[in-house]
């Protein structure tokens, strides 16, 4: 079926050319959120076309589907796609992208299990450290500060999410650039980044095969630590959160000549004291639009043999 292959070429077109393109856009870094945005878009078009030719593709192979995809469907629409001649891959094409969906979301309820698991080892690990006193109920303050020599901060997502913060930590923060951390890490907990980490982490899981989907990973822990720096320099400042990047980090050798897992953070501090002028606003807005008609091409192509017969 014509269609099926179309949405299937079109799919595996997005999925090889978005990430080049993102690759080479010099405005990602001063637009995190649009590049974010756009990410999105494209990885949603991916998966939108595949799900749309796995649809297409089971209605030709079985006239049950068929009759469930298109019953309210005039009879000069369902003659359009020409369902009844399918071809004998159809089934196997039906079959290979249901697996491929099921797949992914077996991978997206583990990610979404480990997460929950880290988190309420992490909580426990917490309230071993910080003891509640006889009589004391758990009041979910939104700053927990705990004892410790290595200078740290981290937000602790949940219900009553809580940034816990490190005594050594405390000592090297200095005026407001405690405030910009609670900033920083409050800006991941508002725009939900945890479920962007966790969705872009199961899809590079599921198929590490696919450039697309580790490309997406990357790119979503690099945009949302730049979103979320951005976030807090709007309110206190870029010197402020590069300064207190700079003393929780300095002592881990992230700064130093040899790489370490943390080694965008010499980017990020570099960012921030030598900033990029942003976008337009009618520059950000064709962005923006333009990035949003990438999951509308599928439903274009999709419907185009329909709308054609009731034209």
């Amino acid at each position: 079926m014509v269609v099926s292959l179309a949405l299937l070429s079109l799919g595996t077109l997005v999925a090889v050319v978005a990430p080049r393109l993102l690759a080479r856009a010099e405005w990602a870094e001063r637009e995190p959120v649009v590049a974010l945005w756009v990410w999105q878009c494209a990885v949603a078009a991916v998966l939108l076309s595949f799900a749309l030719s796995m649809t297409f593709s089971a209605a030709a192979a079985w006239q049950l589907v068929r009759g469930q995809v298109f019953a309210p469907a005039p009879h000069a629409v369902v003659e359009a796609y020409a369902l009844a001649a399918h071809e004998p891959w159809s089934a196997v094409l039906a079959v290979t992208l249901a697996c491929g969906g099921l797949w992914t979301a077996a991978m997206l309820a583990r990610e979404i299990r480990r997460a929950q698991l880290r988190r309420k080892r992490r909580r426990a690990e917490l309230l071993a450290r910080s003891p509640l006193l006889p009589g004391e109920k758990p009041a979910g303050e939104p700053l927990v500060v705990l004892e410790g020599e290595r200078p740290d901060a981290w937000w602790l997502p949940g219900s009553t999410p809580q940034l816990v913060v490190t005594t050594a930590a405390l000592r090297r923060l200095k005026g407001r650039q405690l405030d910009a951390v609670l900033a920083h890490e409050q800006g991941h907990a508002r725009a939900r980044h945890d479920w962007l980490l966790h969705c872009s982490g199961a899809l590079a899981a599921g198929f590490p095969q696919v450039p697309v989907f580790a490309a997406f990973r990357d790119e979503m822990h690099r945009l949302v630590e730049l979103a979320a720096d951005d976030v807090a320099s709007r309110r206190f400042g870029r010197l402020t959160i590069a300064l207190a990047l700079v003393e929780l980090n300095e002592d881990r050798g992230v700064f130093g000549p040899c790489p370490t897992p943390d080694g965008q953070l010499p980017q990020r501090v570099n960012r921030l004291l030598s900033p990029a002028p942003r976008l337009t606003a009618g520059r950000r807005l064709r962005l923006t639009a333009a990035a949003a008609l990438a999951p509308v091409a599928p439903l274009l192509v999709a419907f185009a043999p329909g709308l054609r017969a009731l034209g």
